[in-house]
């Protein structure tokens, strides 16, 4: 037949324009797709992959001095530069050592970047940490947390068990002939925090447990995600469903309790749980979870700094001095020589506020944080492909020669008066934005009380010379006696 029947021809009137549209839009994708990887292809910055599977990772971990960046960077960023592409915790990764970009990271938070850690850190922390949750419900989470800790860190209930529990452990140490400075610090901070947040008292034998389980808990970060049995993986999940049992129990203890009792509790004596469960805003998952996070913050991170600080204060001959004679000042203002400490003598300990940034700043307890970037992100000339992994890297800013004169060496002086504001826009020892450390502030009255008494008391000698084989040690030596 020589043309068209008009049954084919309506067909395909009715076919080839859906078709030709469909594969104009194909190919328009295509393009799109194709510009945007040679975008991002010409902008990437420089780096390594490194090996299959493992990428870079155990290279990058690899342990080093906390007042230096480590090999692994400072290769790095000699040959690349101050941000580069890497292959870290089985993804694509750009690391950066640059101020700029770190803060830009921060600040932009659920717009251009979110809170992506490895997926065994969820196995640990749980459904609803403040470290992996994201959006709505990590700032009703976090708003929760920072209103309890800024109504409570001046509270004269809370300000007398800091200094109790201070007391209390340097008296213990009077029939020992060492102490490990570290230990004591996390057992410390842990029973502060226990006491604080549950109202449990240290004597009681379930803050030995929750003490017990809590270190069991805290050696699984940093052990290989392997959940077989045995493993520190494994056990440190299981201690964190017997941790959140615990919690529970005293959950379901407070609810039985009549109303009648909580109205009578003085103003800041009501513990962080009593807070939380008023609200009736949260399931018990969350309540669990935000418990076991501001535990984990005051656990680990403040005896960290606690320990940082002890460590730079015996190197540093001038800065003790000058702390002590702050302290020596406030308790010689007290008209009680045993009077206790109060929120306006924190406010007159400036020069340990100046230490305890210095050590934030030397000692890097948060070395880096875990971000994902949920676009194509533009800064500058570079782009940073949707889906890859950006890692701020705060150790590296905060021993930057270009920042900081002399970085290596601890010196308080760097905060004083007006250089503070400067400071503080170069260092970001709690990280930033959305994500700012909620305890912060808490952790530094906490210190500043425990350095009070520990000034007074004590003399600090480095074990180098003493212990050769253990020049990690901290000798504590007292104008009374000898430890």
């Amino acid at each position: 037949m020589d043309g068209f029947s008009p049954a084919l021809l309506l067909s395909l009137l009715l076919v080839l324009p859906p078709t030709l549209a469909y594969i104009l839009l194909i190919g328009l994708l295509r393009s799109r797709d194709e510009k945007l990887a040679d975008l991002a292809a010409k902008s990437l910055p420089q780096g390594s992959i490194g090996w299959p599977l493992f990428g870079e990772t155990l290279h990058f971990l690899k342990p080093h001095f906390s007042g230096s960046p480590g090999i692994f960077l400072q290769q790095h960023c000699s040959r690349y530069g101050k941000v580069f592409k890497s292959h870290l915790f089985g993804s694509p990764t750009i690391v950066s050592c640059d101020l700029e970009l770190n803060m830009f990271v921060l600040q932009n938070e659920e717009k251009l970047f979110q809170a992506s850690y490895p997926k065994p850190i969820h196995g640990i922390l749980g459904k609803y940490s403040l470290l992996t949750v994201s959006g709505d419900l990590h700032r009703k989470l976090r708003n929760i947390g920072v209103s309890f800790i800024a109504s409570s860190k001046s509270s004269p209930h809370f300000l007398h068990w800091i200094e109790k529990l201070s007391i209390s452990m340097m008296d213990s140490w009077s029939d020992r002939n060492e102490v490990s400075f570290f230990k004591e610090a996390k057992a410390f901070t842990l029973r502060l925090m226990v006491k604080h947040l549950l109202s449990v008292n240290p004597e009681e034998a379930l803050a030995s447990r929750i003490l017990e389980d809590f270190q069991t808990y805290m050696r699984g970060f940093v052990s290989l995600p392997i959940n077989l049995p045995g493993t520190a993986y494994a056990k440190a999940v299981k201690a964190r469903a017997r941790l959140s049992s615990s919690v529970k129990e005293i959950m379901e203890g407070r609810r039985k309790r009549r109303s009648r009792e909580l109205e009578e509790l003085g103003e800041g004596e009501g513990d962080f749980l009593d807070a939380i469960l008023s609200k009736q805003s949260l399931n018990d998952d969350e309540i669990v979870s935000i418990v076991l996070d501001i535990m984990l913050g005051g656990y680990e991170t403040t005896s960290t700094l606690m320990a940082l600080i002890v460590y730079f204060l015996q190197h540093s001959p001038i800065a003790l001095a000058k702390l002590k004679e702050e302290h020596h000042a406030i308790r010689e203002n007290k008209k009680d020589e045993g009077a206790p400490l109060d929120w306006e003598d924190y406010k007159k300990m400036e020069y340990s506020y100046n230490v305890i940034c210095e050590a934030m700043r030397c000692g890097n307890v948060v070395k880096f944080v875990h971000r994902k970037s949920l676009q194509d992100v533009k800064f500058k000339e570079l782009v940073i492909p949707s889906g890859w992994k950006v890692l701020p890297i705060f150790t590296a800013s905060h021993m930057d020669p270009d920042l900081h004169d002399n970085p290596a060496q601890f010196d308080p002086s760097r905060w004083t008066g007006d250089l503070s504001k400067e400071m503080s826009r170069k260092v970001t020892p709690f990280g930033g934005g959305a994500r700012l450390c909620p305890g912060a502030e808490l952790a530094k009255v906490v210190i500043s009380f425990f350095l009070h008494h520990l000034v007074l008391r004590y003399s600090l000698k480095s074990l180098r010379e003493k212990k050769k084989s253990e020049p990690h040690k901290i000798f504590i030596t007292s104008s009374r006696f000898s430890l």
